[in-house]
């Protein structure tokens, strides 16, 4: 009887250890499986945009810059294309003239006013801003981005009296 009791404990416990074995078997198998589905990010690499290159070099700046989904767009004035400023003195046209020029960058990079994200204006006339802001309904036909309106003393040139910065996600 001791014989045979001595049999099924060994018996038992050889069991016991494969049960742990397969286990620990298993729990490596899934380990091993989690290390597989990692995904390794690649860096993006920035894309620059110049919409006026000789301007932009001379005063050193890219207009906007993607990385990814993301887009950074410096801030529009309203310029030719020598950088001379124009519509001096109107501030609804020259708010105009930006969202143009805005415009124009963002079909670049196959983006509307739909995809931004933030949107700051600076102005030297910030109660004329509040006066003309009706305009960007034109703009924004779905929905505003986040943003700042700003009332500052002077921009780059003395004529500028707004420039508008803006940064776009773009969904897949």
């Amino acid at each position: 009887m001791k014989k045979t009791t001595n049999q099924l404990t060994l018996l038992a416990t050889f069991f016991a250890l494969a049960f742990l074995l397969q286990s620990c078997e298993q729990k490596q198998k899934e380990e091993t499986n989690e290390v597989e589905k990692e995904v390794i990010v690649q860096p993006e690499k920035p894309e620059y945009f110049l919409l006026r290159p000789e301007v932009e070099k001379a005063y050193g700046y890219s207009h906007a810059v993607k990385i990814g989904n993301d887009i950074k767009i410096s801030g529009a004035v309203s310029m030719d294309d020598e950088g001379n400023p124009t519509a001096i003195g109107d501030l609804e046209q020259q708010m105009k003239n930006c969202y143009s020029d805005l415009e124009k960058i963002l079909k670049h990079f196959a983006c509307t006013f739909d995809d931004v994200v933030v949107e700051n204006i600076f102005t030297t006339n910030m109660p004329l801003m509040l006066e003309k802001s009706g305009y960007r309904a034109e703009i924004y036909k779905k929905q505003f981005p986040t943003g700042s309106w700003l009332g500052v003393k002077e921009l780059a040139l003395p004529e500028f009296m707004i420039e508008i910065e803006l940064e776009v996600h773009k969904s897949e």
